[in-house]
């Protein structure tokens, strides 16, 4: 549990957190720009293609 905290609080993953509130808080008052859509897509798409590389070399017994 603790592991998984301090990997929560790394500052790629807050990041991704706050782009997310944003993006919600956006949507939410219909104000989301194709700019800022843009922008979301690649750190979301950026994020989770290097936490599947992380878990696919740990899988393989690499070093990460």
């Amino acid at each position: 549990m603790k592991e998984r905290l301090q990997k929560l609080l790394a500052v790629k993953s807050i990041v991704t957190i706050a782009l997310t509130i944003v993006f919600c808080y956006l949507a939410i008052v219909g104000q989301l720009g194709t700019e800022f859509l843009t922008i979301y897509t690649t750190i979301i798409a950026f994020y989770f293609g290097t936490q599947a590389t992380k878990d696919r070399i740990t899988k393989e017994g690499g070093e990460t």
